[in-house]
This record gives C-alpha cells, sequence and structure tokens, in this order.
C-alpha cells in the first residue's frame, strides 16, 4: 500500500499534485490546506481515502472544523497526524505508533528514533525561500519506505 503524503499547500494546488493524489492507495495531507476548493479537489482526485489534519492558517470554517490530530491504521500500521511536531502530545513508542507525519516546517524530514519513522514531507504549496516544492509516497510495507516526490 502506497499513501501520498502531502502537507503546506496553502490555497495551491498544483496540477502535478492531482495526478499523484489519482495513483494513491491512501492520502494524507498534514494541514495548512489554505482554502476548502485545494481539499474539495483531492477529494474528488482521489480514488482512496484521504485524512487530513488542520494546520495553523486553516482557522476559517470549513477548514477550521479538521482535527488537529488524527491517529489512522492503514496497510498494517498506524499512523499519528498533526501539523506541527512542537504539538506532539504523546509518545509514540509507547503507543506503538510506527509513524508520525507532520509538516509546518516546509523543510523535508525522514528520520527514525526508536523505532518510530517522523516523516515531514516538506510543501506542495507557494515555493519558500529556496526550499524545494516536495511530497512523499509511503510504502506501508514492512520498512516504511520513503521516497520524495520533486515537483517544478
Amino acid at each position: 500500500m502506497r499513501a501520498l503524503i502531502l502537507s503546506d499547500t496553502h490555497g495551491l494546488l498544483r496540477p502535478e499534485v492531482l495526478a499523484l493524489v489519482a495513483q494513491a492507495d491512501l492520502v494524507i495531507h498534514a494541514g495548512d490546506v489554505g482554502r476548502p476548493e485545494v481539499l474539495d479537489d483531492i477529494r474528488r482526485a482521489a480514488h482512496a481515502p484521504v485524512h487530513v489534519v488542520r494546520g495553523n492558517v486553516d482557522t476559517a470554517p470549513p477548514l477550521s472544523a479538521l482535527p488537529a490530530t488524527e491517529l489512522i491504521e492503514a496497510g498494517g500500521r498506524s499512523l499519528y497526524l498533526l501539523h506541527n511536531l512542537d504539538h506532539l502530545d504523546l509518545s509514540p513508542q509507547a503507543a506503538g505508533i510506527d509513524a508520525v507525519v507532520f509538516g509546518h516546517t516546509h523543510r523535508p524530514e525522514e528520520r527514525r528514533e526508536n523505532g518510530v519513522l517522523y516523516l515531514n514531507p516538506g510543501s506542495v504549496g507557494p515555493r519558500r525561500f529556496s526550499l524545494p516544492v516536495v511530497c512523499a509516497w509511503l510504502d506501508l510495507a514492512d520498512d516504511l519506505q520513503v521516497t520524495p516526490v520533486e515537483l517544478g
């Protein structure tokens, strides 16, 4: 099972992202959607479940109604979603979580601590400084393989 991991669209949905969404077995957006139409378009393009958490720019309805965190089970894995890793409110290892997916910094990050994958896919929204426009595939097989996808 392959999950497409997105974050920080900030109201911009690139056509390349929609093409990737259509190929995913699962779509995760780690917050800062920016505009409800972005989420509507992602849901229309997806042929799979879509999970989205609220980011710090998602302050108006209907985006303000998104959950701040979400724990999902997919492909035999437990994934904890939140926007800002500084707001992590549990011990992933103690909770049996396989991966923590987050955004906020616009910087791609992949690290493993105590058997838990921490994954920030980066941002697919407006380019920020010299940071890449990037998302990631997460293979939910045994090794939780991450494949970054740089766009434009």
